[in-house]
Order: C-alpha cells, then sequence, then structure tokens
C-alpha cells in the first residue's frame, strides 16, 4: 500500500507537522503495527505489507514449458578438463639461452648492439633511433627525408652530442641511397613485421614470437633483413655473433611454411659500415637444430 501525502497553500508544513499526518494515516491500517522506539520509547507505527503465497502455474503451462525445452545435455554436468598452463612465448632474440640448458645460465650485463665506448642508455637510445628511421624514411618522398631525418634526431637525441646527430644521419642517408640496398626498401617492402608461430624445441612444443625489422618478398623469393648497430661492425660472417644467426633462423622456420615454393633468405645489416652480411641457409639450418635437438 502506497500513502502519497500533498499539500496546497501558500505555506508548507514543517517536519513536525508531517510526521503528524503520516502516523494518523497508519493508525488502524491493517498492515500497521504499533512498536516501541528501541531508543526513546516512544509509539511509532511499524508498515509491513502481508506476503501472498506464489501463484500455482497451470498444468497446461507446464506441460507447454516440457515440450519446449530439450533436457540439459550430459556433456554440461561433466568437469571441466585440466587448464593447459602454456609457456611463455620465445623471442628469437633471446633463443640462444636454450641451446645448452645444462650449461648454468650466466647473467650478461653486456649487449653485442651497445658501443663499447659509449654509455650503454645512449646505445641503446642510438640503436633505437637508428631503427625508427629505417622504418618511417622509406615511405617518405627522397626530397624530403634529410628535413623528416634531422626533425626526428633534434627531438630523438636532444641529449646527443652533435656530432652524433651527424653520424646517425649520415648512416642511414648512405643506406638509402645505396643501390644494393635498392630491393630491401622497395615498395612492396614492409617493416616491423611480427610474426608468431610453435616450433618443437628438444622435444616439446613452443610458440615462437617475435617482429622482422624489413621484410622484402619478390618473384619467388622471401627477404628478411634485421639491423644492428654494432660498433665495430663485424667484418665476415665468422664475426657474426650466433645468437645473431639462431635469431634470423628462427625467422626463416616461421615464414617458409607460409611462402611455399619461395626461397627465404636473410641478412643482417650492420648500420655502422653499412653492411649487408648474408646468412648462408646452411648456417641457419645448424643452429635451428642446435635450439631444436634435431
Amino acid at each position: 500500500r502506497l500513502i502519497v501525502c500533498g499539500y496546497h497553500g501558500k505555506r508548507a508544513p514543517n517536519a513536525g507537522t508531517w510526521h503528524s499526518i503520516v502516523s494518523r494515516a497508519l493508525v488502524g491500517a491493517p498492515e500497521s503495527i504499533e512498536r516501541q522506539h528501541p531508543a526513546t520509547g516512544e509509539t511509532v507505527h511499524r508498515f509491513h505489507v502481508t506476503k501472498l503465497p506464489p501463484v500455482a502455474q497451470a498444468a497446461a503451462e507446464q506441460a507447454r514449458q516440457a515440450q519446449q525445452f530439450e533436457p540439459l545435455p550430459k556433456s554440461l554436468f561433466q568437469p571441466l578438463p585440466p587448464f593447459e598452463d602454456l609457456p611463455r612465448p620465445l623471442s628469437p632474440s633471446g633463443a640462444s639461452a636454450l641451446i645448452d640448458e645444462a650449461r648454468q645460465a650466466v647473467v650478461d650485463t653486456g649487449s653485442p648492439v651497445l658501443d663499447t665506448e659509449a654509455e650503454p642508455g645512449f646505445a641503446v637510445m642510438r640503436g633505437l633511433a637508428l631503427h625508427k628511421l629505417l622504418q618511417m624514411l622509406p615511405g617518405i618522398a627522397e626530397t624530403e627525408r634529410r628535413d623528416a631525418a634531422e626533425r626526428y634526431l633534434k627531438r630523438a637525441g636532444a641529449q646527443w652530442p652533435e656530432t652524433e646527430r651527424d653520424k646517425a644521419l649520415a648512416s642511414v642517408a648512405t643506406i638509402l641511397a645505396d643501390s644494393r640496398f635498392d630491393q630491401l626498401f622497395a615498395p612492396n617492402s614492409r617493416a616491423e613485421v611480427a610474426v608468431m608461430g610453435s616450433l618443437e624445441v628438444k622435444g616439446k612444443l613452443r610458440s615462437i614470437s617475435g617482429k622482422i625489422d624489413r621484410l622484402a618478398i619478390t618473384s619467388g623469393k622471401v627477404s628478411i633483413v634485421d639491423y644492428k648497430t654494432n660498433r665495430p661492425a663485424p667484418a665476415t660472417l665468422s664475426d657474426v655473433p650466433p645468437a645473431y644467426v639462431l635469431q634470423l633462423a628462427l625467422y626463416r622456420a616461421l615464414l617458409q611454411p607460409l611462402y611455399p615454393g619461395h626461397e627465404v633468405s636473410a641478412a643482417l645489416l650492420f648500420t655502422e659500415a653499412p653492411r649487408l652480411i648474408e646468412l648462408p641457409p646452411a648456417a641457419m639450418d645448424d643452429a635451428l637444430a642446435r635450439l631444436t635437438g634435431a
């Protein structure tokens, strides 16, 4: 039961008057029961609506619902299969740590991409800037590339010595102007290509996840290139760190099933020279065999 109290006049009743009006409305109502206020002891009214019994469902309605809904499948009541905790995806750049798991892991605070004479923080930032320039500049008109690169280096290398900004700019300009790299930066090439797949590593299926710096696809050939900013740049394949070879071997293994009938080649572009060192298929096969235990 809902009691609505209203008042029409120039001046509304105060709180005490409203309390009196509501109290008189509740007196004598079958849903109202007098109680003593637990704190003040004064008489108050408790308004309670009696709950009605549920309405019985008609037999016809029960029969209709029984025909409309089929019994629940038994599989719904079976326990769920155990959750399979998948291993963390393996990064190609760090996969060399799994080649000899029996050997105790040694924390190496150095990195082959860091400048041996410069601070590590600067070397990392410099490498990231070169990667970004090689990613973005090929999509910009040649006449506008130098200005775009200078603007970017003024922001990204604001704390660098001016000579280092000049070296970075000259390195990228030399690479993009070299005719040997035309196919690598052609319009049909792509930068920062994410790849993911699975590979059996020593009897266990592992997820592989990585990012290719540059991918170029031509008729019958797929070329993978990874940028490295080593100082000094390796002169020959024998000087290349084995981890680099394994990294590109994993990229190659992931792409081969995606491009049947294509030759998948891989190379390292050392930006300081600049120098492109192609990796022979046999070298990558050997590195992959050491990782997988095949």
